[in-house]
């Protein structure tokens, strides 16, 4: 079952990838008008053809189907296959920054977010890419571990509008002032991309009891750090979780390289321990709460684009906090003690991550 839902205006939490895929399906199924597509990986998988033959029926049926992969991360043996079937199928298919030998930096900043948009009813965001790894049925109990919302009302609204003006290559994006109650925030502008960081930061900052944060690449800047090592100072409860099995090896280890300075100011760190994991959610004081495509590092920061909600829903935020506490068990708390004691290799491995973290 999905973790929360709620009256056709609220959201839909889902941490297990066959009950999104499946929810997804039927939402393209069911679609008259629209379906708009974002996603970093589009696998020639399994899943990958279960979603290409669903957009392809809508497609066939006079439905406009729009696909955006990112380049670098769909660049997978047997996607030109997939591509040329989606194409032949009358989908709108568009692959973001492909890699021109003119302009090798732009490969390097990338289409992250993965975004359904169908009609006007359904839209889901998340960290859930479409691929064989998130799906108990495939690939049993060391699926990944994921998180993505169902959106409704006015949200898919502006979720529509963030996938066009991308699509578009509309770069520029004014903000609502003052910021609603729940909002998404994309940074494919100069501004938005200030704006997510500044909306992330104030949720940090304004916590007064609990800053809960699951990220699978946690490679913090110094400002965020100050600012995490800041709240903890002031009596909240700053808990990080993250994966012990990563599938980017290099920032894991670029990870580590900023446990000690954070735990001798009162962050708790822990690894998730039993698959990898894969979700992107922040909560504060049960209240505020945030879950997309951003993780903590770099990339997300200053790089890839990105598209996260940010919400004050209570029955969203009890629940993503009530994951993180779950999730909680199933990992190893970091002791600063221990951690000190590590082997001197991995203090090296860190380095070397850690030199490379604007990169990853």
């Amino acid at each position: 079952m999905p973790v929360c839902h709620g009256d056709p205006d609220s959201f839909e939490l889902f941490i297990e990838g066959d009950i999104l895929y499946d929810a997804m399906l039927e939402s393209i199924a069911l679609a008259q008008e629209r379906i708009q597509l974002e996603s970093y990986i589009f696998a020639d998988d399994e899943i990958g053809w279960q979603f290409a033959e669903a957009l392809a029926a809508r497609a066939k049926a006079g439905v406009g189907v729009q696909v955006h992969l990112d380049a670098a991360g769909s660049l997978f043996p047997g996607s030109r296959r997939l591509e040329r079937y989606l194409r032949g199928e009358g989908v709108d298919l568009r692959r973001f920054h492909r890699w021109d030998w003119r302009h090798p930096q732009r490969y390097n900043r990338r289409n992250h977010r993965k975004l359904l948009v169908v009609d006007e009813r359904d839209a889901y965001l998340g960290g859930f890419n479409i691929h064989r790894h998130n799906s108990r049925r495939l690939y049993g109990e060391q699926r990944w571990r994921d998180t993505h919302v169902r959106l409704r009302g006015e949200l898919v609204s502006q979720a529509r509008r963030h996938f066009e003006s991308f699509w578009n290559g509309i770069r520029r994006w004014t903000p609502p002032r003052p910021l609603p109650r729940d909002v998404l925030l994309p940074n494919y502008s100069r501004r938005g991309r200030r704006l997510l960081r500044r909306t992330l930061a104030q949720l940090i900052s304004d916590a007064r009891r609990s800053v809960y944060l699951t990220t699978p690449y946690f490679v913090p800047d110094r400002r965020t750090q100050r600012l995490l090592m800041a709240a903890a100072r002031r009596g909240v409860d700053v808990r990080i979780l993250v994966p012990r099995k990563n599938d980017v090896r290099l920032a894991h280890w670029a990870a580590r390289a900023a446990y000690e300075t954070l735990l001798v100011n009162g962050v708790r760190i822990f690894e998730y321990l039993p698959r990898v994991l894969h979700a992107k959610t922040a909560v504060a004081d049960g209240a505020h709460a945030t879950v997309g495509t951003a993780n903590f590092d770099y990339r997300s920061f200053f790089l890839n684009y990105e598209l996260n909600l940010f919400t004050r829903d209570t029955l969203l935020c009890s629940r993503l906090q009530e994951q993180f506490l779950a999730d909680l068990r199933e990992a190893e708390e970091i002791r600063v003690e221990k951690w000190r004691r590590r082997f001197w290799g991995g203090k090296v491995l860190e380095l070397v991550g850690w030199a490379a973290r604007r990169w990853l």
